[in-house]
């Protein structure tokens, strides 16, 4: 084996029954760093980190760079270490088109309807803040005899699979997901996000939006808002260097 792709806590289980050797490793790769220290990995990534002292080749990519992240540079990163910063401007794809459609909270459903029978020949993600949201949409459109599924935190192994497979054989034209749940998803030829709830941080509306718009093809991103919300995009369009664009509703 030439690369090995692991969660931290597998990765250490791993190491200490034997099963994987680090003996020969030359690069390591932590992706999304902010992200792992943010669910809790802090003391996996320490000690995974301890496994690999004396790899030569480290590289780190994260978001943000909070005080945990900064602490495993200067512990874990030579003082040479090279820095990249992507520029603000170049952060969302630009062949994304943002839009936002203004309703009610109790009105979300049936404008998500309208909008997902419109794209009926194209697929996407609906993002939702909570598991319990994303069950309770799966229900809600599935009655609508729209194929759709939801991944989230407590679904098991096999259960995510099943959905991630049925999607990426195009028979759901929808997947509803968590912000967390939905990290690393790639399915090719996705035409639009749809944030049914608004995400909690700009760093998430950027890795949502971030799930059309691949390999150079276009795509939507779709907010549904209530009246009090507009405050966030517009927060959005100044940090991220954005437009929105507002959808009449028919």
């Amino acid at each position: 084996t030439h690369i090995i792709v692991a969660t931290p806590g597998r990765l250490i289980d791993l190491v200490k029954r034997k099963a994987v050797n680090l003996t020969y490793v030359n690069t390591l790769v932590l992706d999304e760093a902010d992200e792992m220290l943010s669910m809790g990995f802090s003391k996996e990534l320490n000690e995974i980190l301890s496994f690999l002292s004396a790899v030569k080749n480290k590289w780190l990519f994260s978001a943000t760079i909070p005080q945990g992240v900064n602490a495993i540079i200067q512990k874990y990163l030579s003082e040479g270490t090279k820095y990249f910063k992507i520029n603000k401007g170049d952060i969302v794809n630009s062949k994304i088109t943002h839009q936002y459609i203004t309703c009610d909270d109790d009105e979300k459903l049936n404008v998500l309807t309208q909008f997902l029978k419109f794209e009926s020949g194209n697929r996407g993600i609906l993002f939702c803040k909570t598991k319990k949201a994303t069950q309770t949409l799966v229900k809600q459109l599935l009655a609508k005899n729209i194929a759709v599924d939801a991944i989230h935190g407590d679904l098991l192994q096999k259960e995510r699979d099943k959905a991630m497979r049925a999607f990426k054989n195009k028979k759901l034209q929808a997947l509803i997901a968590t912000d967390i749940a939905a990290r690393g998803i790639d399915v090719e030829g996705l035409a639009f996000v749809v944030h049914y709830q608004l995400p909690e941080s700009e760093d998430y509306y950027t890795h949502r939006s971030g799930r059309t718009a691949r390999a150079g093809k276009s795509g939507i991103s779709l907010c549904l808002v209530n009246p009090s919300e507009m405050n966030m995009l517009k927060r959005l369009e100044k940090n991220l260097y954005i437009k929105f664009e507002k959808i009449k509703r028919k």
